[in-house]
């Protein structure tokens, strides 16, 4: 049965072993899981409702981080785009004025194309035909992308300053403090070759965060999840085939395309998982799965689905399988009954 695991997950093959991946698959989902409050919240903008709206993001995350982790075996997890969540509910809804559940009906069109144009194995051909140097600027990109999304969220810099992008953040505050001293915590850990040296950094600044009392603790740990009905099977399909509505339908599958295209590259060149032409093998099995996820994603009543790019911190914590992802699907399939938590 251990050797079947083995060989079905090619473990020895990838160099990797069962406590690698699920250490990389716990540190995937740590630092993903703001998905579960932050989409809900974005579309709330848009008159979804949160209860629901946070069930649809996990069950989103659950099935395709599951299917990339079973059918493509690749370590990257996948959960409703932040990106496209706020086009729809900032831009679409409030702007132009359409229903929420007509956006839903644009993102269903867009990953039915995804699906229809990875089975003809169009996305992958255009994925191969990517220059290598490309493909390393989407790891570059990816990386710095990360670093400045952890610099801001820390509030080691901010943004919105009149005359320039970005300013130096008020190190006068515990919680930027504690997000220095984690960042030096993790760097020393990553010097020193330790094994889960993010996971360790970030669970250590979490318990630090709840004795120095700068996060509260929830009042309750477990509860039974919202109904998830007010917006299971809501979307407009009709509605976003009407001709006016088209320019909202592109923009959403041109977004996803890119955005899952340089995503997945970028993440397998991190993982050495090219070959020695730069491809990454069976492209279109990932591919099939984040298009399959959006498809369902709009049925559950959330927004576009694809890799994260947050995946490279479990990738750093050497993540090479599909096990990872199946560790961190089962994380937020757990995440159903610990909404108080992370509310």
């Amino acid at each position: 049965m251990q050797r079947r695991f083995h060989r079905y997950f090619e473990l020895d093959q990838l160099e990797t072993s069962v406590k690698q991946e699920l250490t990389a698959g716990v540190t995937t989902f740590v630092t993903m899981a703001y998905i579960i409050i932050v989409n809900p919240k974005i579309l709330e903008t848009a008159g979804i409702p949160f209860g629901p709206s946070m069930v649809a993001t996990i069950l989103s995350a659950f099935f395709g981080t599951l299917a990339m982790g079973l059918y493509a075996k690749r370590p990257f997890a996948i959960a409703p785009y932040m990106g496209e969540n706020t086009f729809v509910a900032f831009t679409v809804v409030n702007v132009m004025g359409y229903s929420w559940q007509t956006a839903l009906g644009a993102i269903f069109i867009s990953g039915v194309l995804f699906t229809l144009l990875t089975i003809l194995k169009a996305r992958a051909w255009l994925a191969d035909a990517i220059p290598e140097s490309l493909k390393i600027g989407f790891a570059v990109g990816i990386g710095l992308f990360l670093t400045f999304i952890g610099l801001n969220a820390t509030g080691i810099v901010r943004l919105g300053v009149e005359g320039a992008p970005v300013h130096v953040g008020n190190f006068h505050q515990p919680s930027v403090l504690l997000a220095v001293l984690g960042f030096l915590l993790i760097a020393t850990l990553l010097i020193k070759r330790v094994n889960g040296a993010i996971l360790i950094g970030i669970l250590t600044i979490t318990l630090l965060s709840f004795v120095f009392g700068i996060v509260p603790l929830p009042e309750e740990w477990v509860s039974l999840p919202p109904d998830i009905r007010p917006i299971l099977f809501k979307l407009d399909v009709a509605g976003a085939l009407s001709w006016g509505f088209f320019s909202v339908v592109l923009t959403v599958f041109v977004m996803a395309f890119l955005d899952t295209l340089g995503t997945l590259l970028g993440l397998a060149y991190r993982a050495n998982l090219l070959d020695e032409r730069g491809n990454l093998p069976d492209i279109e099995k990932p591919m099939l799965c984040d298009a399959l996820a959006t498809t369902v994603a709009s049925l559950l009543g959330t927004t576009t689905s694809g890799a994260y790019i947050e995946s490279a911190t479990g990738i750093e914590a050497g993540g090479r399988s599909g096990l990872t992802a199946v560790v961190t699907a089962l994380l937020f399939l757990s995440a159903l009954f610990f909404a108080p938590f992370f509310t």
